[in-house]
Parts: C-alpha cells; structure tokens; sequence
C-alpha cells in the first residue's frame, strides 16, 4: 500500500470529501473554534484592516470568513493544495462573497505563491506544517521572505517532540493527538524549527503556549 505524505496528497481525497459535502470536516473540524483562535492570534500580532494577509493552506475559507469582513476588500489573499476546496469554502462560508474575488483563491502546491501580490504584510499558515515533512516547511519559509518584501509577520504552527530521542517515537501531543516523524501528523524538535526559521530569513518567536491539538506557535519576524 502506497503511503502518501499526506492524506491530503492522496488520489481523489478532495474530490470524494466535497462529493459528501466534508469541506469543514477535512480541514480538521472546531471549525468556529478553531477560526476564531486563528482571527484573535492575527488580531493580536497587530494586524490591521489595510494591511494585506496570505492565508497558506486555507482550506474552506475558515479564517478568510471572518478576516474577509475585517480586512478593505481585496487584502485577503488565499492559498491551498485544492483550488476546489477554497471554491467550495467561498460558496459555502462567505457572508457576501462579492467581497472576495475568486482570483485571489490561488491553487499551490510548492509554496510559489502563483499571482499572489507582492504586498502582503501579514501571512498565516496554521495547521499546515503539521501535515508535511520538515523540507515543506524550509522551502515555505525561503519562499515566503523571497516573495512579500513588505512582509511584517508569518504566522505558523508545528507539533513538537520533547527530544531528539522522544522524536523517533510517536508522540501524544497535549490535545492527545498521536504524532510521528515520518508520517503525518508529523512533529518536529523546536530547536530544527527555531533554526530553519533563522535561516530563512526571520527571527523567530516560539510561544510556550499550546492551540488546538496541542500545536505550538511560532511568530517569524523578517531580519
């Protein structure tokens, strides 16, 4: 049986879950919950109505349904593995979706941020890197300081092993989700975060304080 990096990467998985109408629940479900922790950690790091965010890895439009209606009409700017799961999300879960033109819903699946502006000040990616290996998150990051020269903030989340040894082993986050090092969800060692994070190009500040399913936050400053 193949095994894929992700259950997202596997053949048909969108095209199945949209057929049964699981556009909130293939995104990992606490859909308000989970949206508005997402909205209050942005709002938190400042942002602002006239700044401009990129929502990496948006799924249905979780946070773009409530930063849609705080941001001037054209500052949200979404990306995702399925460009028929951010259409789907917009149908379904904007309030007026006339506020957010399709255009700006970009299908990616390397981190080149196709047709996205250069003026994004502000960029979440949450609950993405718990899905993809360790490079995913490298090449993420690269592209990111390479793309938005008016980037102020990236927001992003990982799950951590306590150390290196703990690292090999499955590893029961504090929201008692089970993680691995090599299949998803996969967790990482903070000090491999911190550093591909400062390679790249940003300070970075690892919160002690734990999200949903136990995710650790990481808030990256550009040097």
């Amino acid at each position: 049986m193949t095994r894929h990096i992700s259950p997202y990467h596997a053949p048909d998985f969108y095209t199945d879950a949209l057929a049964k109408g699981r556009h909130r629940d293939i995104v990992g479900g606490r859909w308000e919950e989970t949206g508005r922790i997402q909205m209050g950690l942005l709002l938190g790091e400042g942002l602002r109505p006239d700044h401009h965010l990129l929502d990496i890895g948006a799924g249905a439009l979780r946070l773009g349904c409530k930063a849609v209606p705080y941001l001037d009409q054209g500052h949200y700017w979404a990306t995702d593995l399925s460009g028929a799961l951010l259409r789907q999300g917009h149908r379904a879960e904007m309030e007026d979706p006339s506020r957010l033109a399709t255009s700006q819903l970009i299908e990616d699946d390397n981190f080149n941020f196709p047709g996205v502006t250069d003026r994004i000040t502000h960029a979440i990616a949450f609950a993405v890197f718990t899905h993809l290996p360790m490079n995913h998150l490298r090449r993420a990051l690269i592209q990111t300081r390479a793309r938005f020269p008016q980037l102020e903030k990236l927001l992003f989340t990982v799950f951590l092993a306590p150390d290196a040894a703990a690292s090999l082993e499955p590893v029961r986050q504090p929201d008692g989700v089970v993680t691995h090092d090599t299949r998803a969800p996969y967790h990482m060692l903070a000090e491999d975060v911190v550093h591909l994070t400062r390679v790249s190009g940003f300070t970075p500040d690892l919160r002690a304080a734990r999200l949903p399913r136990g995710q650790a936050l990481i808030v990256a400053t550009p040097n």
